[in-house]
């Protein structure tokens, strides 16, 4: 299994609405580690996509599980829980897979917390260092952002380098209906069945996928993500 509970800093939203905070890049060690399982069969696929989970206890598809001050990932409520407290960290778990073009579906839910949070999925995870990151908030912005070996700070490749606005996303506690696309160097987001962006980049191939949260005000922000499905484009 691997162990992905470790977090990256993240900047804010738009400098209209908050002071730009550009945060040193910090990494925790994984609590542990080991390769990804690449195509192995397991109760997690199926003939119609390459994987599914609805988190009901039925099977385990690998995702690590932790808690550490600032953040934690369970399973709870059938779904992955991730709890975060510390503003500016990013808190996410990965089942510890290898894919390369991917269409990704999960239900996003903001169980409490403040609004002017971030959450999402991840994919082409090469490690805490190296994977493209789609988020929404609690009070309606979306992005899409990339960590990368050699920068300080998350380059979000949404327009001006920033969260944008967009009223397809349900605010506040409420669910989201999420849907990435990461084929070929297309990455793409839809939020409620509304497309939000689609970007260009060519950095990250290949990977594993993941569900991610942080806050970026005080106070604990609990997330939950269910049914979360990857096929084939």
């Amino acid at each position: 299994m691997l162990g992905s509970r470790s977090y990256l800093d993240f900047a804010c939203k738009p400098c209209q609405r908050w002071p730009v905070l550009l945060m040193i890049l910090l990494l925790l060690p994984l609590l542990a580690a080991c390769g990804l399982r690449g195509s192995e069969p397991s109760a997690c696929d199926s003939p119609v996509s390459l994987f599914n989970d609805d988190f009901n206890g039925a099977q385990d598809c690998g995702w690590a599980t932790y808690s550490r001050g600032g953040g934690a990932a369970s399973i709870e409520n059938a779904s992955m829980r991730i709890t975060a407290n510390q503003p500016g960290q990013l808190w996410w778990t990965n089942p510890g897979r290898m894919f390369d073009d991917v269409i990704i579906t999960a239900e996003a839910r903001q169980v409490s917390g403040p609004n002017d949070n971030a959450y999402g999925l991840i994919c082409r995870y090469q490690n805490e260092a190296n994977f493209y990151v789609f988020l929404i908030s609690g009070d309606g912005y979306y992005t899409i952002g990339k960590y990368q070996s050699g920068t300080e700070n998350v380059t979000y490749l949404t327009e001006n380098g920033q969260f944008q606005p967009s009223d397809a996303i349900h605010t506040g506690v409420a669910t989201n209906e999420m849907r990435v696309s990461c084929v070929g160097n297309q990455l793409s987001l839809e939020v409620n069945g509304t497309p939000l962006v689609s970007v260009t980049d060519p950095t990250f191939v290949t990977g594993d996928i993941g569900v991610a949260a942080g806050t970026l005000v005080a106070g604990t922000v609990v997330v939950e993500f269910d049914n979360v499905k990857v096929i084939a484009p």
